[in-house]
């Protein structure tokens, strides 16, 4: 086997096994934050997680692939210094993808805040109506 193959091989058992820990961790642990965000509903909260777990599979997996191609390593010495480069740029992905998308949904969640800060007080209920006597009958 080729040192560009055991690059690639090592690449894929490193990037790929990150990516699912970050996906599921992200998930876990921003479900609540998520609920926060809409207002404490949670079935939309965790349909907006599965989305961005989704999405997040396909960003970074469809990057991890396309980012997989090398020029090719003629020693051990080639595979780590590229290997090290691949590894880092996808995990600087990753944290920036986590950062943009905490940033993003921590702005909605402040607008939302705002919103029901500046909201208008209801007007008050008008009074009930006094109640009106029985009309006699003639016989």
């Amino acid at each position: 086997m080729s040192w560009t193959i055991t690059g690639y091989v090592v690449y894929l058992a490193v990037t790929v096994p990150l990516t699912i820990w970050v996906a599921t961790t992200l998930a876990r642990n921003g479900r609540v934050f998520l609920a926060d965000v809409f207002g404490g509903d949670e079935g939309l909260a965790d349909a907006v997680n599965r989305l961005l777990v989704v999405g997040f599979y396909l960003l970074n997996l469809g990057f991890v692939m396309l980012y997989l191609r090398s020029g090719g390593a003629h020693g051990l010495e080639d595979v780590f210094d590229t290997l090290s480069v691949k590894i880092g740029v996808v995990m600087l992905t990753l944290g920036i993808l986590h950062f943009l998308n905490v940033y993003v949904f921590n702005r909605l969640r402040r607008r939302s805040r705002m919103e029901q800060m500046y909201r208008p007080p209801a007007p008050p209920l008008p009074p009930y109506p006094a109640p009106t006597p029985p009309v006699a009958r003639r016989a």
